[in-house]
């Protein structure tokens, strides 16, 4: 494809960046719907983020999404911020337009279309794995489906508190309770669906124990984790031996890139341009 001067920029900012997913799969989803835009990775330091805001309008950048370690720090200096990703705290997304720098949070949004391929979530018992950002986003967003109760299973009691106490106070939404991780087996007879946000199996180390145990797990439970490097780790492979329903991370990805990518162009992405560009990626490596 020809950049010329009229080629519309997006990226995504993150420190480091070098293996981001993302260009591959915007990418692709351009040149499929014949459209003037590039998707570019920029490195940018803690330090710098004050700059980058002012920095985007000045290059007329279209777009932005945000990983790690910046999705916090970004959103002093946003013009406007959606209410889910006010309610989590965090932001992936920027929308520029009209000299306004929007901010939302598509990470949610892509785990709930991820599941909402298998069943529907209203009145479903969940249990997250994990405290972390990415359990915070997905818990906000799994309550505005109407699910019946949520169950925070964490390393650290502490940790999963705060994040307890956030929701509660921020959507009144009450069944909501905290299980050490080493307990779990107590509680999966009592829930539909489990997501693990935590990084265990994550490669190189993916040769590792699940982050629970897996024992009752059975075929009425939905078993998803949000690694996608490997496609199935050992979470997915022993729940899948037990009859579990199994969705891997690189869906999460896709359906929340392709929200991004909604925000940024105002038009639709397939799903499979996404994921025809992430597979040969995730191959190469």
């Amino acid at each position: 494809m020809m950049i010329t001067g009229k080629t519309k920029i997006v990226g995504v900012i993150g420190y480091p960046i070098e293996h981001s997913m993302s260009p591959p799969m915007h990418n692709n989803a351009y040149k499929q719907l014949g459209m003037d835009y590039v998707y570019v990775a920029f490195c940018v330091l803690p330090e710098e983020i004050e700059n980058l805001i002012n920095s985007c309008k000045t290059l007329n950048i279209m777009g932005l999404n945000v990983t790690i370690p910046h999705k916090t720090s970004i959103i002093p200096y946003l013009d406007e911020i959606d209410e889910t990703a006010r309610k989590i705290g965090a932001v992936n997304t920027i929308q520029f337009r009209d000299g306004i720098a929007k901010g939302y949070n598509t990470d949610g949004i892509g785990a709930i279309k991820s599941i909402e391929k298998y069943t529907t979530l209203t009145d479903k018992r969940v249990l997250i794995v994990g405290a972390g950002g990415a359990a915070k986003a997905i818990a906000f967003t799994l309550i505005n489906e109407g699910i019946s109760s949520l169950t925070i299973a964490n390393r650290s009691k502490e940790n999963a508190q705060v994040l307890i106490e956030n929701i509660q106070k921020q959507t009144g939404f009450e069944t909501i309770s905290y299980q050490p991780i080493k307990e779990t087996d107590d509680v999966i007879f009592d829930v539909d669906i489990i997501i693990n946000t935590t990084p265990i199996g994550m490669y190189p180390k993916h040769g590792v124990e699940p982050p629970i145990k897996t024992n009752n797990i059975t075929e009425n439970h939905i078993v998803m984790d949000i690694i996608y490097n490997p496609l199935e780790t050992e979470l997915l492979k022993q729940a899948k031996l037990k009859g579990a329903t199994t969705i891997n991370g690189t869906s999460m990805l896709i359906n929340q890139g392709l929200v991004s990518f909604e925000i940024f162009t105002g038009r639709n992405a397939t799903y499979e341009s996404f994921e025809e560009a992430l597979l040969e990626q995730l191959k190469q490596q």
